[in-house]
């Protein structure tokens, strides 16, 4: 299976977007592996919730081995290109001179 294809299959098993933030990744990964989780499952079902609890933690190791290897550029160009949420604009501000601009 291709790369994309892995990462793909690993998003929608998560129930992610086309785009997520890491944030978002795991929270998805935390709420279907509580939902999930063979002690939580009892009877003619915890079988089925085993293997869609390795369905999930092996998508969510994909996920992450892509996003830890993910080059983030740091450059002051890059970073006001990208839009920004509030918290984070605040955050950078510490940072950069007056120049940085909001777009939210």
């Amino acid at each position: 299976m291709s790369e994309f294809n892995e990462i793909e299959k690993a998003r929608k098993t998560l129930g992610l977007k086309d785009e997520a933030t890491l944030n978002e990744i795991k929270d998805k990964y935390k709420k279907l592996a509580i939902k999930y989780h063979p002690d939580k499952c009892k009877g003619n079902s915890k079988k089925k919730c085993e293997e869609r609890f390795k369905e999930i933690a092996h998508a969510n190791d994909i996920l992450m081995k892509y996003c830890f290897g993910y080059r983030y550029s740091f450059k002051r160009k890059d970073v006001k290109k990208n839009t920004m949420n509030k918290e984070f604009y605040e955050h950078l501000r510490r940072f950069y001179s007056d120049d940085l601009s909001y777009k939210g």
